[in-house]
């Protein structure tokens, strides 16, 4: 599919063939060319904090020759003087060749590609997509385990209000995975996703106790229980820190599992880990400049 102009809004909205152009390109962008994107201008709209996706937005782009402008503080805009959403994609518009937004709200980031006549990319609207970061998982597993096929796949912590988990659910059932849902009942994963499994015929597991099916994976996603996504401060304190992995999980794993976490961690997943072969969470965040540079590229219509 082309992907000039195109704007990338929800995992869902790519092929099996699609994700797996992006990794070739993404490949490709790991030596990059430092004059590809010169002249473009990347307009950075992030209402939420972030670290690791806005530095390798604009990392990404400079490294290709482009320039980034923006903000990272729905104080700093005009959003607080009661300016609408669309309007400020129609005004950002003019100053830059695509956006990237990150909202609180979910169907944001759709309301601001509807708006603007320039593409806009996602970098997460509330709880709902994360795509940017699904293709940066991808490009990971693809890279630790050599291939995306039929994998056993856990995902552990946070299900329902996990943006990341909602987009590698529906990234990775293309690849006939098995998956393996690992939280409390109130914070499983939303059936509205099972119930798209159970169409494509994807075999799930829904679990509570990771040691019951740590030995059977080959990649495990660990998540942070989120206290920004909580209605009720109440129900966050009573699922903080349900779970925190060290190394007495690796007693009971296969020799080649790999761990992953799209980040921050806060008290989840101990420092212990990190020295050690299953870790690949890091290398996960470092992965992501190139693959933001392919899709920078491909939307700018400067690679194929």
């Amino acid at each position: 599919m082309e992907f000039k102009n195109r704007d990338i809004i929800s995992i869902n909205d790519f092929s099996k063939a699609d994700l797996l152009h992006i990794i070739k390109v993404a490949k490709s962008m790991e030596r990059p060319n430092p004059s590809l994107l010169k002249g473009k201008i990347l307009a950075t709209l992030f209402f939420e904090p972030s670290t690791r996706t806005k530095l390798s937005f604009i990392y990404a782009m400079e490294s290709l020759g482009g320039q980034a402008l923006g903000f990272d503080n729905a104080a700093m805009s005009s959003i607080e003087k009661g300016e609408s959403l669309w309007d400020t994609a129609k005004i950002v518009e003019n100053y830059c060749d695509l956006m990237v937004i990150r909202h609180p709200e979910e169907g944001s980031a759709r309301l601001c590609a509807e708006a603007s006549n320039k593409p806009v990319i996602n970098a997460g609207d509330g709880a709902n997509q994360h795509p940017t970061q699904t293709l940066l998982d991808i490009y990971t597993i693809q890279k630790v385990k050599g291939s995306l096929n039929n994998l056993h796949v856990g995902m552990v912590g946070d299900l329902r209000y996990g943006r990341t988990v909602h987009s590698l659910t529906n990234a990775m059932s293309h690849f006939n995975p098995t998956f393996y849902f690992i939280a409390p009942q109130a914070l499983q994963i939303p059936q509205s996703y099972l119930d798209e499994l159970n169409e494509k015929k994807i075999k799930y597991v829904l679990e509570s106790d990771l040691q019951k099916v740590s030995k059977k994976l080959d990649i495990l996603y660990v998540t942070r229980i989120q206290k920004e996504r909580f209605p009720d401060p109440v129900e966050y304190q009573k699922y903080k820190g349900y779970y925190k992995l060290d190394t007495k999980l690796l007693e009971n794993v296969k020799d080649d599992m790999k761990i992953l976490h799209p980040l921050p961690r806060v008290d989840e997943m101990d420092r212990s880990l990190d020295q050690t072969k299953h870790a690949a969470y890091f290398e996960q965040a470092a992965n992501g400049v190139p693959v933001r540079r392919a899709l920078l590229a491909l939307v700018l219509g400067k690679v194929r």
